[in-house]
């Protein structure tokens, strides 16, 4: 055998991996009015789909309220709120999924959004995930450790006592401040661990560690940028939830949306892009093998 084969037969050569070492780009507020405006576009190709994906949101929002006024927790209804940024990276997977098939051309359907839990990185993406309903958790046990340390154990009976108290005190002014620096920090740590983390898993099929530190060298690279995008989702958020959390109907997905787009242009290309392999087509069922197709056994295309 000669050394040609021997060295080609032996020692195969390894493909690049789409995973591989992602190029950061570096982006400017340009491409933020271009994300979001890419998400709307999105968003109004797609509606329903999106909205029927993020209506667990205003549902979630109501039934956080009358839990929050039933059990009198008021002071943590803005920490919950507010945490819905948190984790609404890991909650818009489906939107990514839906924008990502129409970027390529397609016309995606709702099922389409459901597809992403055929992803080889499904695993990763629940890992990330995961953290994220930590940080969460953790954040409002902070949220309410504070409002303990500033106002004692006495209850809030009304939203309006309440609002009250905290803008017209030195105590509440105290609470605000502390609340709205800290959160900034729990805001600021999902940002880097997350801000690209989920389209790029879903994309290239890194694992969790590799996308949090992708995500963490785009927050380096684009400091500035990264930090006025944040503020741009905090400002929708806390829009969209007036009134009773209602638009965050239409701010989630379009965000989500925006989401995926600003990972097209933090990134540079995969050099071997992904493709979804397709569903397996169900053979056709007729009602005469009803009981039979039932079972296994009974199946023409067993």
């Amino acid at each position: 055998m000669s050394s040609a084969q021997y060295s080609s037969h032996s020692f195969p050569i390894p493909t690049p991996s789409p995973a591989a070492t992602p190029i950061v780009r570096h982006i400017g507020f340009a491409d933020l009015t271009d994300a979001l405006r890419k998400g709307w576009d999105d968003f109004q190709a797609i509606p329903t789909h999106a909205v029927l994906l993020a209506l667990i949101y205003p549902v979630l929002g109501l039934v956080l309220a009358r839990l929050v006024l039933g059990y009198s927790v008021l002071p943590l209804l803005f920490p919950l709120a507010a945490g819905f940024a948190l984790f609404g990276p890991f909650a818009a997977l489906g939107l990514y999924e839906l924008s990502r098939r129409r970027e390529a051309g397609e016309q995606p359907t709702a099922w389409d959004a459901f597809d992403v839990l055929r992803s080889p990185s499904i695993g990763a993406m629940l890992a990330l995930g995961g953290i994220l309903m930590v940080l969460f958790a953790v954040w409002v046990a902070t949220a309410q450790a504070i409002y303990v340390a500033t106002f004692g154990y006495e209850p809030a009976a009304r939203i309006s006592d309440f609002i009250g108290v905290v803008f017209s005190t030195e105590r509440g002014w105290k609470l605000i401040m502390l609340g709205c620096g800290i959160g900034l920090l729990f805001a600021l740590v999902a940002l880097c661990i997350s801000v690209v983390a989920f389209p790029l898993m879903l994309d290239r099929h890194a694992s969790a560690p590799e996308a949090m530190l992708v995500s963490f060298k785009v927050v380096m690279q684009n400091p500035v940028t990264m930090i006025a995008w944040g503020l741009i989702v905090a400002a929708l958020l806390v829009l969209g939830s007036l009134p009773f959390f209602l638009g965050l109907a239409v701010v989630v997905p379009v965000l989500g949306h925006a989401t995926w787009h600003l990972y097209r242009k933090a990134l540079e290309p995969a050099v071997m892009p992904y493709h979804t392999p397709p569903r397996a087509r169900r053979p056709r069922r007729y009602a005469a093998e009803f009981p039979a197709s039932l079972f296994f056994w009974g199946r023409r295309d067993r």
